[in-house]
């Protein structure tokens, strides 16, 4: 049987396929975007897991929209105006995915950053988009180029990751997200806002979400895969409710509803009192390894590798001198370091700088340091 012409157009994931490649105990990967595991609070969850065996109702059919209690709690966490609801979904890439299939047609227009994070170039391909793209700097896109893109093409949307971006690391700044909010009002496009790294700041002062700007030309995602655990596959989308309606009837037709007791397990958790200070823990033990690793590309790279900072996340960006950088990951793989090159996070029409994204927070400061003494050895020994 003859695979859908959109499936076809569509490469499989190099970040899959590398982390595959990396599971050798040997290589250091800072290829994925893979919390540490030690972080997982499964002693926050265990009392709530526990509870469940006296909640038959959770294992009954549930609401498409969620678990009410924890829509309620959801609801006023988010502080959502009232004409604003949220969903829950399996994972905040399924709710990009529900937004791609509730919105977008063949050939529909959508903007994003370059570079951007790989999944939804992966979503909206599959729903045939035609992706624009804007440049971006150390305090997000370029908004003469999200101007233009916006007059000239008309998007339905722009996809973006403002807080701590993949693959770059970047936080936009507060002009910056007032900019584009004004922007997206004013060429009536739809900001879908991707927040799952917005808790893992570690340095700076928070910034309002850019949706805070502009509520009713925008859908916000969510995740707790980065602060809880990526396997509980838990995520949410909140927007206006006309937003919302289109979400739920493809829901519906996906997977009925999310798993009721994984969603009991996270009100649990989101509720319980040390849930702040494992915030805080986290942030403490990736501000130490965002140091570490900041430090060893600074004493080992050479001069010309330039890394962009960051106040929180998970990822750095490292540009390198022009170079072949499929060929330097395979090279590095065969040295035991696994990396991301440049041109994953790009549309194939585009003509990436060279540079490689770099995962600092599932590596211990140990790995982190002499994964770049490989790095440095390789871009030393091999001409590229």
């Amino acid at each position: 049987m003859e695979t859908a012409y959109s499936v076809q157009q569509i490469q499989s994931s190099y970040i899959r396929e590398i982390l595959a490649a990396a599971s050798d105990k040997n290589v250091i990967s800072l290829a994925g975007g893979l919390p540490d595991e030690k972080t997982f609070p499964i002693h926050l969850m265990k009392p709530a897991i526990e509870a469940l065996t006296a909640m038959t109702d959770v294992f009954q059919y549930g609401a498409t929209i969620g678990y009410e209690p924890l829509i309620v709690h959801l609801t006023q966490t988010y502080n959502l105006p009232e004409t604003h609801r949220v969903m829950t979904c399996t994972g905040s890439q399924q709710g990009l995915d529900l937004i791609a299939r509730a919105y977008v047609n063949p050939n529909d227009t959508v903007a994003m950053e370059a570079p951007c994070y790989l999944g939804a170039m992966q979503v909206f391909g599959l729903a045939q988009a035609n992706l624009v793209t804007v440049s971006q700097d150390e305090s997000g896109p370029d908004i003469n180029e999200l101007e233009l893109c916006f007059k000239t093409t008309s998007p339905k949307m722009f996809y973006a990751v403002p807080d701590f971006h993949n693959p770059t690391g970047v936080c936009w700044s507060l002009e910056k997200r007032n900019q584009v909010a004004t922007l997206c009002i004013k060429y009536n496009v739809v900001l879908i806002e991707d927040a799952p790294y917005r808790e893992l700041r570690f340095s700076g002062e928070p910034l309002p979400l850019v949706s805070d700007f502009c509520p009713d030309h925008s859908i916000v995602l969510r995740s707790l895969s980065k602060i809880a655990s990526p396997g509980l596959r838990f995520g949410t989308v909140s927007g206006k409710q006309s937003y919302l309606e289109p979400l739920l009837k493809v829901k519906q037709g996906a997977d009925l509803h999310s798993s009721t007791p994984i969603q009991a397990i996270i009100l649990g958790l989101l509720q319980h009192a040390e849930f702040p200070k494992h915030l805080e823990n986290i942030r403490a033990i990736y501000r130490s390894r965002y140091d570490t690793i900041f430090r060893a590309v600074q004493a080992y790279l050479p001069d010309e590798c330039k890394i962009t900072p960051t106040e929180g996340g998970m990822f750095v960006w490292v540009t390198l001198p022009e170079c072949d950088t499929y060929k330097l990951a395979n090279e590095l793989l065969a040295n035991k370091v696994a990396v991301v090159p440049s041109p994953v996070f790009y549309p194939t029409s585009a003509e990436p700088p060279s540079a490689i994204r770099l995962n600092f927070t599932n590596a211990d400061p140990e790995d982190l340091v002499t994964a770049i003494q490989r790095i440095s050895q390789v871009l030393k020994n091999t001409p590229y």
